[in-house]
């Protein structure tokens, strides 16, 4: 099973104690995927996700004691397309549904069944199971959710917002004949504080430790990267100090050297390897790692010029 795919299993078994809070979670699954036969006036419910339709059924029998018709339409020469239908033919049931989600009465009375936090919560976690998707956190942070209209798109990014979660709509193109709209977060904090809000809490505990490692190795990273920098500026400037001692040898610049620059430059020969704090310790008398490094620099500044005169 899919990250994606186990977190609306887990939205689909989470159900919520107040009534109220019900019914906002089946409104959201109504408004995103079904519509009521115009002849029959039966409620019909058609989804690509059984979870969607399973969350959907269990509302209506624990809510309404109804129990919808549920099939399954399978695609043509094997094609593993399924979709889930979920039919309420009792058109006396169907326009109670309707009066306590608010949909019978459009936005306006819809939004009503939402003033409490708890219900705007789980409107969220109705459209999601509906339309939502997220990536699988060990590849990237990803959430996308999607709607046929941009005004839902705009509400429901609007109640994220009350949750100090930022999101983003955009509209994209599905076919020459289909737009719709994506409301999408990309930010690994914000993803995880809508699993909170959705109730997600397994979801969101296997995407915190997918973070965690993520951060660990990226920082383990992080301090590899470093010290191969600063390992391979210490060879390279090791390799220069030797080339730089070498050349006033052969060149006759190693007679003019002072004692203390003649101990260093045979110090540094017989050390090639070894840091300036321990090279210091093998002088007589012993110096510092600031009193190595400028001796190493003014044979290095002696032989740049014994270079320039010998052009």
């Amino acid at each position: 099973m899919s990250f994606s795919s186990g977190v609306k299993q887990e939205l689909m078994e989470h159900m919520s104690k107040a009534r109220h809070c019900r019914l906002a979670e089946l409104g959201a699954i109504l408004t995103m995927s079904a519509k009521v036969e115009p002849e029959s006036g039966s409620l019909v419910l058609t989804s690509e996700s059984r979870f969607q339709v399973d969350k959907a059924d269990r509302i209506l029998t624990q809510v309404y004691g109804l129990h919808g018709a549920v099939c399954v339409r399978r695609g043509c020469n094997g094609s593993g397309f399924r979709e889930y239908i979920l039919k309420v033919e009792d058109s006396s049931a169907v326009k109670m549904i309707l009066t306590d989600t608010g949909l019978l009465g459009g936005a306006p009375e819809q939004q009503k069944v939402l003033q409490r936090s708890c219900c705007r919560q789980a409107f969220i976690r109705g459209t999601f199971l509906s339309g939502g998707s997220i990536n699988d956190p060990e590849k990237n942070y990803h959430i996308e959710i999607l709607f046929d209209d941009k005004v839902r798109a705009q509400l429901v990014k609007e109640y994220l917002s009350g949750y100090d979660i930022g999101s983003k709509v955009i509209e994209r193109n599905r076919s020459a004949e289909r737009t719709v709209f994506v409301l999408y977060l990309k930010d690994g904090e914000q993803i995880v504080d809508l699993l909170s809000v959705m109730k997600a809490h397994n979801a969101l505990m296997e995407l915190e430790n997918v973070r965690i490692l993520k951060d660990m190795r990226n920082k383990i990273n992080r301090q590899v990267n470093c010290e191969m920098a600063n390992m391979s500026k210490t060879i390279n400037t090791a390799v220069k100090q030797i080339t730089d001692i070498r050349y006033l040898m052969d060149h006759g610049g190693f007679g003019l050297l002072s004692p203390e620059l003649k101990q260093m430059a045979m110090v540094r020969l017989e050390n090639t390897e070894t840091p300036l704090k321990d090279l210091g310790q093998l002088l007589d008398p012993p110096v510092s790692k600031s009193g190595v490094n400028h001796r190493l620099r003014r044979l290095s500044e002696m032989a740049d010029r014994l270079r320039e005169e010998n052009l």
